[in-house]
């Protein structure tokens, strides 16, 4: 695996009402699905071939747990509250590093992860202190 060339990554995420997650998640995503892979599959391309669906699996829905980290979390989360979804939790954690989780009717959780801004070097020394 770790000499291939070329990766594609779907993740996946069994729903119960098909319809009704294709409209949650066209509002998390803030696009339709690039393409269905059949009636009740529907696929999302998030970046060059790096693709999230859900798909129609009642039996297995509500045990997904995916996390996207993005360059801008702040917007991000801005733009999906202007679609009218906001998050279930929000985490901040000792590096700095946070991620925001939104849950779908079926509680399958997407998170979205930002790293820790680092601060550039200070370009000027401290007062030295006489020996």
């Amino acid at each position: 695996m770790t000499g291939a060339k070329k990766l594609d990554l779907f993740a996946g995420i069994p729903v119960a009402d098909y319809a009704r997650a294709l409209e949650w998640y066209e509002r998390l995503l803030g696009a339709p699905p690039t393409f269905f892979a059949h009636e009740t599959e529907a696929v999302w391309e998030l970046a060059e071939h790096r693709y999230v669906y859900i798909t129609h699996q009642p039996e297995h829905a509500g045990h997904a747990a995916h996390t996207l980290f993005v360059d801008n979390v702040d917007a991000l989360v801005a733009q999906i509250a202007e679609r009218g979804l906001e998050p279930a939790q929000r985490e901040t954690f000792s590096n700095g590093a946070r991620k925001i989780t939104y849950r779908d009717p079926d509680r399958n959780e997407i998170g979205f992860g930002g790293s820790a801004r680092i601060r550039p070097p200070s370009t000027h020394s401290p007062p030295r202190r006489p020996p």
